[in-house]
């Protein structure tokens, strides 16, 4: 059954302006030619666009050219703007950008772990406030949130977590407080780090894969034929409560410790270097394992990436006896640092304990995987309620 008019306009508005989000500016003419409509069509999809305010005139095409048909049309930017928030144990980081997701500013602030959960709360807000207002917005569209911990899959809140700063989940409320036009949105750090590296990073060519998690403790995301997958209470991932050989004592459902954590957490990390002779001081938001192990790849002592390797490959034959991925990404700074290298060595361990083939990559996001995640997710909710049909 065809199309109804008014929904063959929205289809064609939004396919307009994708590709003026994808390629830039473009004439009338250009867009005739990218969608395949008809001159007329293309005209009045522009002045549709334009009188809704979502598109503009900001330039001509060439020199000598003058006339309707010169006129570069382009997304208007400040329509709407947009933030992300990296919420850690140690700090908060976010991102202010405009429609078209150009960064319009950017600050941090370090939050001790001696800090009172309303001071903790009130310097975070306030950073948000401030990078806002710097940045010129009077409003936010969509705050995207990164945290550690686990969201509930039906109300999308944060979860009671043992181990996070009680100031995480305040946090969230404060900001839906503080800023009631704005649309919040919450998600797990590890979910949002797999689909910076899908969008952009090493798992661009994968719809089915898991991202492992390596910072200052230890997460998986899987992504199944496209889709994330948060499970029923919302816990997919939880690798570092995996209980794994090698370790003294059994995780329990309060404490990680004993589980694959006790493994390939930073702390795991930084200790099993230390017995190899390599130190390395952390910057604070850095976990100090991911400096031992750029410092382990660039002076090469195999016998310390061996046994971490051996390590993350019990986490990676687990989670492919189970699900089968095809692919795992080790992210997270740890991951980064490592490299090719360590994501090699991980490989051919795991080749020889598992008949199901895995591929193991590296993550090239790192640590800034969770903020830029953050980024595409608030970007995506933003556009979809600005560019759709009145």
């Amino acid at each position: 059954m065809p199309a109804s008019p008014s929904t063959a306009r929205a289809i064609n508005d939004r396919l307009a302006l994708r590709l003026l989000q994808q390629e830039g500016p473009l004439t009338a003419g250009q867009l005739k030619q990218l969608t395949g409509l008809s001159r007329p069509s293309v005209a009045d999809l522009v002045e549709r666009l334009a009188a809704a305010g979502l598109i503009g005139v900001v330039g001509e095409s060439g020199e000598q050219r003058r006339g309707p048909n010169a006129r570069l049309y382009g997304i208007v930017a400040d329509r709407a703007h947009f933030a992300a928030l990296d919420v850690r144990t140690e700090g908060v980081s976010v991102v202010v950008c405009d429609l078209l997701g150009r960064v319009l500013t950017e600050a941090s602030v370090p939050i001790g772990g001696d800090t009172g959960t309303g001071p903790a709360v009130e310097q975070a807000v306030a950073l948000v406030e401030r990078a806002a207002k710097e940045a010129g917005v009077a409003e936010l569209h969509t705050l995207g949130i990164g945290v550690p911990g686990l969201i509930d899959p039906a109300s999308g809140e944060l979860r009671d977590s043992g181990g996070l700063p009680a100031w995480h989940r305040r946090l969230v409320l404060a900001l839906q407080e503080r800023l009631p036009a704005t649309r919040v949105h919450v998600e797990n750090e590890t979910n949002l780090a797999a689909l910076a590296e899908q969008r952009e990073g090493a798992a661009r060519d994968r719809d089915t894969f898991v991202l492992l998690w390596l910072g200052h403790g230890t997460g998986a995301a899987v992504v199944l034929d496209g889709s994330l997958r948060r499970g029923a209470s919302g816990g997919t991932g939880e690798i570092g409560f995996l209980p794994v050989p090698g370790t003294a004592v059994l995780p329990s459902a309060t404490d990680c410790e004993g589980g694959f954590h006790s493994l390939a957490g930073s702390a795991a990390i930084a200790a099993l270097a230390a017995e190899h002779g390599l130190r390395a001081e952390g910057d604070g938001y850095e976990p100090v394992a991911a400096g031992l192990v750029r410092q382990a790849v660039a002076q090469a002592p195999a016998a310390f990436l061996d046994t971490l390797a051996d390590r993350l490959a019990v986490g990676v034959a687990s989670v492919a006896a189970v699900l089968d991925p095809g692919c795992v990404v080790l992210g997270g700074e740890v991951g980064e640092a490592g490299g090719p290298d360590l994501a090699a060595r991980v490989e051919r361990r795991v080749r020889r304990m598992s008949p199901l083939p895995t591929e193991v990559r590296a993550g090239v996001l790192g640590g800034g995987a969770v903020l830029r995640g953050a980024l595409l997710t608030a970007r995506d909710r933003t556009q979809d309620d600005v560019f759709a049909p009145r």
